[in-house]
């Protein structure tokens, strides 16, 4: 009986690597990058920002982008993001008193804003597509999925789900008649 738990513990810590591993080789194929995000306009946690704050943001950010991508991507291609700047929906507004330091408000006047370029490359390293994108949603709140209200990036990650859906979903091929 004690080798066969033996031989079970030793499997399921097989398959446990192995399953662990699989995401980071789909997550290869994206590389999300922050040029000077301290220089960014608003990835704020509250009206005087951290920079714990930021990086937390930041790294929601990296890390949805790394999961929605790789769907996009036809195999071998690699996509690169580097941000240039970031402001967030909604601001702080100090005004209404020491207890809102650290709500932010979202209105139609405080839209999301995305700056950043990109590169797609092939398996080979060729380019096959590159830009630079200035994304502003000025309809974000009526635009937005309702079911996402809960995420508080959830504008931020709408805009980048259209973008990625937009320009890296290949077109399918239509049957011709002959």
């Amino acid at each position: 009986m004690k080798t066969i738990s033996v031989f079970f513990a030793a499997v399921l810590t097989t398959a446990a690597s192995v399953f662990a591993a699989a995401p980071a080789a789909v997550n290869a194929r994206v590389d999300v990058l922050f040029d000077h995000p301290e220089n960014f306009t608003d990835v704020k946690d509250s009206f005087s920002g951290t920079e714990k704050g930021r990086d937390n943001t930041l790294a929601l950010i990296k890390e949805y982008i790394e999961q929605r991508a790789p769907r996009y991507l036809a195999e071998g291609q690699i996509l690169t993001m580097t941000f240039t700047d970031i402001d967030l929906a909604g601001d702080f507004e100090p005004q209404r008193g020491p207890n809102f330091t650290d709500v932010r408000i979202v209105k139609d006047i405080y839209p999301p804003r995305l700056k950043f370029t990109y590169k797609l490359t092939d398996a080979s390293g060729a380019v096959v597509k590159e830009g630079e994108e200035k994304l502003v949603n000025l309809g974000f709140q009526m635009t937005s999925n309702p079911f996402n209200q809960q995420d508080a990036l959830h504008y931020e990650k709408d805009m980048l789900d259209n973008w990625l859906h937009d320009q890296l979903s290949h077109p399918k091929k239509v049957a011709t008649k002959s």
